[in-house]
């Protein structure tokens, strides 16, 4: 933990506001899952400590009670097509506040009305914002055996229909762009 505590204070250095005042930047944890790497914890509590604005994005199936509460947490719970709903950690939403975010990525149409659901049934606009991203299809070429298939009987939406679904609804949610897949194909890698 040592070393990335360094370099993370080492790259923050330039931030320094002009005027001498420490300006410390934001830190954010993502890529894989953060939880499962053994000192994620302690290094978020130590970023805090030391002036960080900390953020966390997780899969939402892991248990997120222990992480530090000046961290604010962007869990996604994991739509149908996903294939991943059943690894949905659904204790997780007692240790959500109001600075964190829940997020759904959805793919299909019944990904948004599971999406509906779990929003009237959890009460969530009450607890948190509430993001909504749109997966893209895979291409012939991107889908590798490894891969789990969108489940038999699910309809596609598009990203435009699943706009005017939320416009439509009124849904209190913000719809998210992955500016990576706007700007670069979608099959380019290192993005």
């Amino acid at each position: 933990m040592g070393e990335v505590l360094s370099e993370v204070r080492r790259l923050a250095e330039p931030f320094a506001d002009r005027a001498g005042c420490q300006k410390l930047p934001l830190v954010e944890l993502t890529g894989g899952e953060p939880l499962l790497q053994e000192n994620a914890l302690p290094l978020m509590k130590t970023l805090c400590d030391e002036g960080f604005t900390v953020l966390i994005e997780t899969s939402g199936a892991h248990d997120i009670s222990g992480v530090d509460p000046r961290v604010r947490r962007i869990m996604d719970l994991k739509c149908p097509s996903s294939g991943e709903v059943t690894r949905n950690h659904w204790k997780n939403l007692k240790h959500l506040k109001a600075s964190d975010e829940v997020k759904f990525v959805v793919g299909t149409a019944e990904d948004y009305e599971w999406m509906k659901q779990q929003m009237a049934d959890h009460n969530l606009t009450a607890i948190c914002s509430l993001l909504v991203s749109w997966v893209q299809p895979l291409t012939p070429a991107q889908q590798d055996k490894s891969l789990k298939r969108v489940p038999a009987g699910q309809t596609p939406i598009s990203r435009r229909e699943l706009a005017e679904r939320i416009v439509a609804d009124a849904l209190p949610v913000r719809f998210q762009m992955q500016m990576h897949k706007v700007i670069w194909p979608p099959d380019e890698r290192g993005v």
